[in-house]
């Protein structure tokens, strides 16, 4: 079995866990609590690894009887040394964990039905919150509820509720790897389901991965040659509305794994959702990124209430190499006059109060470096959409700063059927065109919704014939792709519908309507002859003609 196979299989092992233990229970709120002890023991085993390392032959060997956890048998013989052994270790991992919150401590309670397991698990959850880390995790926990009438109406039931969930995840993940590859794909894997299951509300936290490929392939190219390939290095990545953080996970991906490698100096995101804003601090940790390598800041992107995208002095402020974003499409917002004089919007003008999508588009393009690229996913009345939009996009077509249109088939998320299309932004833009990518019929249709087909068993790659059309930027691929110049879309007032410049419609045959008509005119003179030539013959016999 293939790493990637053993990592889908581990999914689908947690995923029938998850349903078969959450009952009545809302995806929502099982989602929660699973993902919390995944992340429980993504870090505990790590956590544990290190310390073997660091204990080399202190590491105590234990009976297979004896239930404790090696380092709890170690802090009982060295007292003395606990405080200079975690103070290394924060060096090391980054971070430490007590012996009593690691998961072989927990999930032995779970085991034994132990009446401790709850109120040990909160004081576990709130340990790692405030003292595991050197940075702040503060809130990492809040939306897990121990106390909750879900689990169970008194303690006890509560108690041996998370006693079943907890043994039912030991015992299923026991034959699989527990490093960051492995548990973090299957924590994607998981998130998927979930937002399969929660339907419209999946949007709040979650980009379908191969659109988040796609976002990922394009950004980390580079930015005014895109042919000559992906860049070594990223300095800074943002994405501010980054939900459970797949999207910037992947982008570090792409760079990290290419061939020869490369580096992302650090990793910004930023949510405005409680819940997500906890999922995606966990995923980061969850994938091995150290906590000195990203911050994600819970707050309102609209508003801008992060301090440090708030610097007016241009030599401080912040830029990024990357920026991703797939933002609530259309959402109403406060597009007050005082908003209006906003660093952000200034030069470009108010998105009207009942879709906010071009200010989500101006707030990261703001933030764009001057060699960087953003991609971003919006609906498709960004295009064409007339007012305060239409200035907004004319501006940014006048500046040379949209550089490419990519249109993609409908029904490809969870929480929305409608189409959709990525816009690829530059301030470093060579080209005095824009490429138009028509990609809405390339496809393949599911029981829950669309795919884009990544090349298995023989069939097409809709995924990588999007990168490599926006890589190789050609002039025309029928019915497909097309560059078109400034000045054909100035003629179409700046409206950027793809149809109108890409069509997927196949041409009528044109008739000729005066050969059909000799054609059938040749046809009725040969039927006559025939039937002339079969009545002389029926004559002949005697016979009745026709």
């Amino acid at each position: 079995m293939t790493a990637k196979q053993k990592q889908e299989e581990l999914g689908k092992v947690l995923w029938d866990i998850a349903n078969d233990l959450r009952g009545a229970m809302n995806a929502d709120d099982f989602r929660d609590y699973m993902l919390s002890f995944l992340f429980l023991r993504y870090l505990s085993d790590n956590y544990e690894g290190s310390v073997k390392k660091e204990l080399g032959s202190d590491y105590p060997i234990l009976a297979k009887e004896d239930k404790r956890t090696p380092l709890s048998v170690w802090y009982e013989d060295n007292e003395e040394d606990i405080e200079p052994f975690e103070k290394q270790m924060r060096k090391k991992v980054h971070y430490v964990i007590k012996p009593e919150y690691l998961w072989a401590s927990i999930s032995e309670l779970a085991r034994t039905q132990h009446n401790d397991l709850l109120s040990d698990l909160q004081d576990g959850f709130k340990y790692i919150e405030n003292e595991s880390f050197e940075s702040s995790f503060k809130g990492l926990f809040s939306e897990i509820n121990l106390d909750s009438e879900k689990l169970g109406k008194t303690y006890t039931d509560r108690n041996k509720t998370l006693c079943k969930i907890i043994k039912s995840i030991s015992d299923g993940i026991s034959e699989f790897s527990t490093d960051s590859d492995t548990l973090g794909d299957a924590y994607e894997y998981l998130i998927g389901e979930f937002a399969a299951g929660s339907g419209k509300k999946a949007g709040e936290f979650y980009t379908p991965q191969q659109l988040s490929t796609i976002l990922s392939e394009i950004v980390t190219l580079d930015s005014q040659n895109p042919k000559a390939g992906k860049k070594k290095k990223l300095n800074r990545v943002l994405d501010f509305a980054c939900g459970s953080g797949s999207l910037l996970l992947n982008v570090k991906s792409k760079i990290e794994n290419q061939e020869g490698g490369g580096t992302i100096s650090r990793i910004y995101g930023q949510e405005k959702n409680i819940t997500t804003y906890n999922l995606a601090r966990m995923n980061m940790l969850l994938h091995g990124v150290k906590d000195s390598e990203f911050e994600i800041f819970h707050g309102d992107t609209l508003k801008n209430e992060w301090d440090i995208l708030n610097e007016m002095n241009p030599a401080k402020k912040y830029t990024f190499d990357a920026i991703v974003a797939n933002p609530p499409f259309s959402l109403r917002w406060d597009a007050s006059e005082a908003m209006g004089e906003n660093f952000r919007y200034k030069n470009y003008g108010l998105a009207p109060k009942s879709a906010a999508d071009f200010a989500f588009l101006l707030h990261g393009f703001h933030f764009l470096s001057d060699e960087g690229t953003m991609a971003i996913i919006l609906p498709h009345g960004v295009l064409f959409r007339g007012g305060a939009e239409s200035r907004i996009r004319t501006k940014l077509l006048k500046d040379g700063n949209i550089d490419t249109v990519i249109g993609l088939p409908s029904n490809l998320f969870f929480s929305t059927g409608i189409p959709v299309c990525i816009l690829i932004l530059k301030k470093c833009k060579k080209d005095d065109d824009v490429l138009f990518i028509n990609a809405s019929e390339h496809y393949k249709k599911e029981k829950r919704q669309n795919i884009l087909r990544e090349g298995k068993d023989g069939e097409a790659n809709d995924i990588q014939k999007i990168v490599e059309t926006y890589q190789n930027r050609p002039e025309k691929i029928e019915r497909y792709a097309r560059r078109v110049s400034m000045e054909e879309i100035e003629k179409n007032d700046y409206n950027l519908n793809i149809s109108r410049y890409v069509s997927t419609a196949i041409a009528e045959v044109k008739i000729d309507l005066k050969e059909v008509n000799e054609k059938l005119a040749d046809i009725e003179k040969k039927a006559n002859k025939s039937l002339k030539e079969h009545n002389k013959f029926l004559t002949e016999l005697g016979l009745e003609t026709i």
